[in-house]
């Protein structure tokens, strides 16, 4: 792996996880063999939701389906797809993750890769709100829908709801994360809800809102969507009064990693006490663990692992 300035390559123990062998044949299988992904999704082995402990510990990868390739300052540094599945490989490996939330393009590639077995796969479904885009807030479903996590095997649907009053954008999204979250319920699927709130900044960018209050209202929002709640999951931030973002709501969460930074003591400290709220079910993390400054994502993703599920390895 090509190393890069702020983000180490990733290291494995076992040397490269992605050899060149295994590289040349997810090509291969990708251009002559597509009727392959039907046939790994229905023979993937599946798992309960909850298990053991009744926590669950995501890798996230969807990142890249809005456009979204930096990291640390780094603009481009996950547009490199094999850099980015030898991370994700490495971080699978570990049997203290639980499953992935993903884009169809990644989670195809990694059902090719033989390495979704015994997890749960969670659908990534609207990432048109491009980052960046003036109709950022408009995030349309241009990923997964319900039917095809379905047919797929997949064990539920994430979609992200970001809320702006001052957003006309915000009300398509919220109509149909609200349609998504009926239709995984009928299918008995997990529906994953991320509710954000957001502003805009002077140049009219969206930035997300460091308010609890709009954060409270913003779970509120959210655990009411569609016709039932009742296969509903948030995926929160851990804030500084966690306890009182999750007072509002009695469904499951999960604490969403953010974005990589210095301050991953901090970070670890705030998921381990966000973990002591009964609702909170454990992490869905992604550019944090997958790209430390280091490169050494075994053991950040162990680290994380072992806040999860402590005692497990």
């Amino acid at each position: 792996m090509t190393s890069r300035p702020g983000v180490g390559p990733a290291r494995s123990d076992a040397g490269s996880v992605l050899t060149d062998d295994r590289w040349a044949e997810l090509l291969e299988l990708r251009a002559t063999m597509p009727e392959l992904i039907s046939t790994r999704a229905q023979t993937r082995r599946r798992r309960q939701l909850l298990q053991g402990d009744g926590r669950l510990f995501f890798l996230a990868a969807d990142h890249t389906a809005r456009g979204m390739t930096g990291v640390s300052g780094q603009p481009m540094v996950m547009a490199d797809r094999r850099d980015q599945l030898e991370r994700l490989l490495i971080g699978l490996a570990d049997p203290r993750v639980d499953g992935l939330l993903a884009s169809p393009d990644i989670v195809e590639e990694l059902l090719l890769l033989g390495a979704l077995h015994d997890k749960l796969v969670i659908g990534s479904m609207n990432r048109g709100g491009l980052q960046g885009a003036s109709w950022e807030l408009d995030d349309r479903f241009t990923g997964y829908d319900a039917a095809s996590i379905a047919r797929s095997l997949l064990d539920g649907g994430k979609m992200l709801l970001r809320i702006d009053d001052e957003d006309p954008g915000t009300v398509p999204t919220l109509h149909a994360c609200s349609g998504a979250v009926s239709e995984l319920a009928d299918l008995d699927l997990m529906a994953m809800v991320e509710p954000l709130p957001y502003t805009k900044a002077a140049d009219g960018s969206a930035v997300l809102l460091d308010d609890d209050d709009a954060l409270v209202r913003a779970v509120g929002v959210a655990s009411s969507l569609g016709t039932t709640s009742a296969r509903t999951w948030l995926k929160v931030p851990a804030t500084d009064d966690v306890e009182r973002i999750m007072a509002a709501t009695t469904l499951p969460a999960l604490i969403l990693g953010g974005a990589p930074g210095s301050g991953a003591e901090d970070a670890f400290a705030a998921w381990e006490r966000a973990l002591n709220v009964p609702q909170v079910r454990g992490l869905t993390v992604g550019r944090k663990l997958l790209y430390p400054a280091d490169g050494d994502v075994a053991a950040a993703v162990a680290a994380a692992g072992s806040v999860v599920h402590p005692g497990a390895g």
